[in-house]
């Protein structure tokens, strides 16, 4: 039945998904200059049909005999399963399958890092909506009936959902409650300034919202494997999970990539995907399930919340001597990639600033609470909104502005991390802080008549002019560019050229995710900029093709597209070197412009297309950074292969009687090694800023004794058009990375880690207040200005 009606149709719907994704560049014969290859705006060839709203996702998909799967989800924290009866849900008409841990037959543990969470809880549910069964019937409501039928006896247990009882609670996991601590130590611990500052800083738990929720299909093979049609951004490591879990082989599993909605690091949760391929070998027909708002909230990784305490010591010209920290990341019930967030936030608990001595600990710890895992930014975010608060409060302990303070200790390049890592990478923070501190400030509103003013809360804000405070905030920040600690980051790549009498197309094969992030156009950008082909498609992404590994930290820019590269320039080597030798000279004395194969003496004049006439070049490169290694025992150790830095300036209105904040404008200068498209840029740049707007104020999924209250985006509030600000990116600050095949940097995750802490600067500027937890609640923003 699945070799009839599933692999066939839905690959072909499959393709036309993801050929969105791909796109051209455009006709051949024109000429390229200014429009095409690195340094050109090219737009994504899906930018109108995700605008419009036709692009196709994986809900869209269907194949003949479809079953739809619903999931049983825990309605506690914490609780003991003492028995499961599926007997009334598998008597219901239309039910053709119920599963639960019993039918799991592989080890049945997901994690993309760590594999500590069961695929559907078995003795013990750990978080409030954890996955116990899931249903596949003929019609989605009926799987839904069918799986709210499944009977469970709970006993309902204690949940520890506060982070700082988890280190004297009983064990809630058989890993026990302590994921990973992190003891660094740099310098002379016991240096003292002759200033000391205290804080305590809580960041909540933001969501990634994604635009579309979770979806998937699966379609059982004639081997007993299955294949899962998903919007992955990381298919190897699933397919390898999926496997694993279900005890088949990973050539039993192919993952293809269907149309992403967005992501903000590893969206698509693995728990998604198992119901999907279990069913679908349980019952032989292709499943899809299709997540409402609140099992998407429910089921995927949220941000760490996160709790911490600073002290800093400074001389008294405002030089910082030490950074003293204590850190507590809430990671939920399990493990997922909290460790790797830990070593950020740990790494760079002092910011872009130098810091002579450390003494920072670090915890990440089990709870009862909703897992957390990566979110764009992670660890880094958390710890920027702490240390710029201790910034501004040692600026005001000394009477210096705020900014003044931070330009006598940036960081540059030659500096030391309180890691112990040398800063090699352009480290330019003090010409970003200049940059935003010299461009000019927005008018005021007072000289305009009151009935324009946009006031906080809104265009019809209830409050008086006469209590909005203007505020003026700054911000630093850093993060780290690919993975960390040991991370073994590689790339593959195949590019293939063809050419007949109508011109030349160039294909690229790469497994990197097009997650919105730009892959797919740039990956088009280089092939043109290397081979002067204007034809580029990007194939579809399936696990057959060799693994490119999961997006952030601008890893696809780097270690993907520079897989592209080389292989490009294998390519292009295939092509000029029998032209080169006919002519009894070096190819790196043939140019291609234009669209045409020139050398230097002119003498040889030829055009694309007829060199590759008839012919098919290819090759496959490789790319892989140089080497990090693992924190020791202090916390020390070169785990970072590169670092991006961001200053943001903030300027906020506040309604010091009512609470109300709006932001006003924004200012970011970036540290970007490399303009590769300046519309991309900068959109990704006004993607992060706004992001960060949103952790500043708004974004909370409020959890409470463990239950997620307001799992829907009616509660849990997105900023819209009208909570962002006007975006002035005043500097795009461009010092080449050598090490990075175009010395381009991440472009997403510096402006996010930077804004929230930048925009609680300017409400503390505007009211006095400490602002110390993110988000600002009103209560925080109320004071006398």
């Amino acid at each position: 039945m699945a070799e009839a009606n599933g692999p066939a149709d839905v690959t072909a719907v499959t393709a036309h998904v993801t050929s969105g994704v791909a796109g051209t560049a455009g006709g051949a014969g024109r000429s390229r200059r200014g429009q095409y290859g690195i340094g050109a705006s090219l737009a994504p060839a899906d930018a109108g049909a995700k605008a419009t709203g036709t692009f196709p996702y994986t809900a869209d998909l269907w194949a003949e005999g479809l079953l739809w799967v619903a999931v049983l989800r825990a309605p506690h924290p914490r609780a003991r399963i003492k028995d499961i009866d599926t007997a009334d849900a598998q008597a219901m008409p239309g039910v053709r399958a119920v599963v639960t841990h019993a039918d799991v037959t592989g080890d049945g543990l997901l994690g993309r890092r760590v594999t500590d969470r069961p695929a559907f809880a078995s003795d013990e549910v750990r978080y409030h909506g954890e996955p116990v069964a899931a249903v596949a019937a003929d019609h989605p409501e009926t799987a839904r009936l069918a799986a709210a039928a499944i009977a469970v006896d709970y006993e309902p247990l204690e949940a520890v959902t506060n982070a700082q009882r988890a280190f004297e609670a009983d064990p809630l996991h058989p890993d026990g409650n302590v994921i990973r601590h992190i003891p660094l130590r740099h310098g002379d611990p016991t240096a003292t300034g002759e200033v000391v500052v205290e804080g305590l800083y809580r960041i909540g738990r933001q969501d990634s919202a994604p635009i579309g929720a979770e979806s998937g299909l699966a379609v059982p093979r004639p081997d007993g494997g299955v294949e899962i049609y998903v919007a992955a951004t990381d298919p190897h490591t699933d397919r390898d999970r999926l496997a694993g879990c279900l005890g088949l082989t990973t050539e039993q599993v192919k993952v293809y990539v269907t149309g992403v909605p967005g992501s903000l690091g590893d969206r698509e949760d693995q728990g998604f995907q198992l119901p999907l391929a279990l069913l679908a070998i349980r019952t032989g027909c292709p499943v899809k399930l299709a997540a409402t708002r609140e099992e998407s909230f429910l089921g995927h990784a949220h941000r760490h919340p996160t709790l911490l305490r600073y002290w800093h010591h400074a001389d008294r010209e405002g030089r910082l001597v030490k950074v003293e920290a204590q850190l507590l990341m809430d990671a939920g019930a399990y493990a997922d990639e909290s460790a790797e967030a830990l070593a950020a936030a740990v790494s760079f608990a002092g910011g872009p600033y130098v810091v002579p001595n450390a003494v920072v600990d670090g915890w990440a710890v089990r709870t009862n609470n909703p897992p957390a895992g990566y979110l764009r930014g992670e660890g880094a975010m958390q710890v920027c909104a702490a240390y710029e608060g201790q910034m501004d409060q040692l600026a005001a302990r000394l009477g210096m502005d705020p900014a003044e303070l931070r330009a006598r200790n940036v960081l540059a390049t030659g500096d030391t991390l309180p890691t112990g890592q040398a800063v090699t990478c352009p480290a330019p923070v003090a010409e970003l802080l200049a940059a935003v501190r010299e461009a000019p400030l927005p008018a005021l509103p007072k000289d305009g008549p009151i009935e324009d003013w946009l006031l906080p809360g809104g265009p019809d804000g209830a409050g008086d002019p006469a209590a909005v405070r203007r505020g003026v905030g700054y911000a630093l920040g850093m993060v780290h560019l690919l993975g960390a600690e040991g991370t073994d980051e590689v790339s593959t790549a195949t590019v293939r050229v063809e050419g007949n009498a109508d011109g030349c197309t160039a294909t690229v094969l790469c497994a990197a995710v097009e997650t919105g992030q730009g892959f797919a156009t740039l990956a088009r950008q280089v092939v043109q900029e290397v081979l002067n082909i204007d034809e580029v498609v990007v194939a579809p992404v399936d696990t057959d093709q060799p693994p490119a590994g999961p997006g952030g930290r601008g890893r696809h820019t780097w270690v993907s597209a520079g897989a592209v590269e080389r292989a490009a320039r294998m390519v292009r080597t295939q092509l000029l070197q029998p032209l080169a030798a006919n002519f009894g000279m070096s190819a790196e004395l043939l140019t291609i412009e234009d669209g045409k194969i020139t050398s230097y003496d002119g003498v040889l004049s030829t055009t694309v297309a007829e060199a590759l006439e008839g012919k098919e070049l290819w090759a496959t490169a490789q790319c892989r950074p140089h080497p990090t290694e693992p924190l020791n025992e202090s916390g020390q150790g070169d785990a970072f292969v590169g670092l991006a830095f961001a200053a943001v300036r903030a300027v906020v209105d506040v309604d010091v009687e009512l609470g109300a904040v709006r932001v006003v404008e924004m200012a970011v200068a970036q540290d970007v090694g490399r303009v590769l498209n300046p519309r991309q840029l900068r959109a990704r740049i006004e993607a992060g800023v706004t992001q960060g707007i949103g952790a500043a104020l708004t974004e909370h999924l409020r959890v409470v004794r463990g239950e997620v209250r307001h799992a829907d985006l009616a509660k849990y509030a997105l900023p819209t058009a009208l909570d962002t600000p006007e975006v002035r990116i005043v500097s795009l600050l461009e010092e080449r990375d050598v090490v990075a095949p175009f010395g381009a940097k991440s472009a997403s995750a510096p402006p996010l880690v930077v804004s929230p802490a930048a925009v609680a600067a300017a409400v503390r500027a505007a009211t006095g207040q400490p602002v110390n937890r993110l988000p600002i609640k009103p209560q925080f923003a109320v004071g006398a200005g």
